[in-house]
């Protein structure tokens, strides 16, 4: 199917590793142009070139920490510079550090309403005026599962992605009739670094291994398995095509059936 990407211009966030490169390389498949976007260093640079290399596209790259306040201003700045244009914004960055609720800390809430929820709110404004202007915008979010379920050692991220995600849906009302559409994935246990990062620190804390924690998850999901970046990433691409232009405001599950309740 052609998704009717091609010559489209995206803005990656977190596209060093993991679910943001996965959705990288996706749009970059689809004919994108790209500007990635994370903390910087050799990771985002060598993505970057494998991606130009696989792919055949023009790739630039962009270093920011979205736990900064001046960082949304700067990267939007960087990335219409560099490509012209943003026709489509991929929301993601790294998790904040797990902890219990009733442990947490008011200057990591602060660090992490930053990094989930001001910056992606700060950046997708910046953005908007010019998707509305050309009649065609995607916007696409990066989320996690614990919006719809709480995860009990996610509390920093569950709480201050729900705020991004009512801001998303709010918005999505607003922007629609301008041909822009705003949707949210949920990445349920993918086997990314952060995932492994995360069934590490709960070997430690049950006392058990890391390969234990992901067999327990592993036969908890009904897929009976981790998830591959990828899977994830074609949907981003999917949500960021003509095909998709009637759907907004949707937070879609990427999680093999984990999520056992109605939405």
């Amino acid at each position: 199917m052609d998704l009717g990407l091609s010559g489209r211009t995206a803005l990656v966030g977190g596209a060093s590793t993991g679910l943001g490169r996965a959705s990288a390389e996706r749009l970059a498949a689809e004919g994108c142009r790209l500007a990635l976007w994370s903390r910087g260093g050799e990771g985002l640079e060598r993505a970057a070139g494998e991606i130009r290399r696989a792919h055949s596209v023009e790739v630039t790259t962009i270093s920011g920490d979205a736990a900064d306040s001046s960082t949304a201003a700067l990267v939007a700045a960087a990335a219409e510079k560099a490509l012209g244009r943003v026709d489509i914004v991929v929301l993601n960055a790294g998790g904040p550090p797990p902890s219990e609720a009733t442990k947490t800390d008011p200057a990591e809430w602060r660090r992490s309403f930053q990094l989930l929820a001001i910056t992606p709110i700060e950046l997708t404004t910046l953005l908007l005026p010019g998707m509305r202007e050309r009649k065609w915008g995607r916007v696409v979010s990066i989320m996690s599962s614990g919006i719809r379920q709480p995860i009990p050692e996610l509390s920093y991220s569950g709480a201050c992605r729900s705020a991004l995600a009512a801001w998303l849906k709010t918005i999505s009302l607003e922007v629609m009739a301008d041909g822009v559409t705003v949707n949210g994935v949920l990445p349920g246990r993918l086997d990314t670094a952060r995932v492994a990062s995360l069934d590490r620190t709960r070997a430690e804390r049950a006392g058990t291994t890391a390969g234990e924690v992901r067999a327990s998850f592993e036969r908890a999901i009904p897929a009976g398995r981790y998830g591959d970046p990828d899977e994830l990433g074609a949907y981003v691409a999917w949500l960021c095509s003509d095909p998709a232009r009637y759907q907004t405001g949707t937070f879609v599950p990427i999680d093999g059936g984990s999520l056992r309740g109605l939405p």
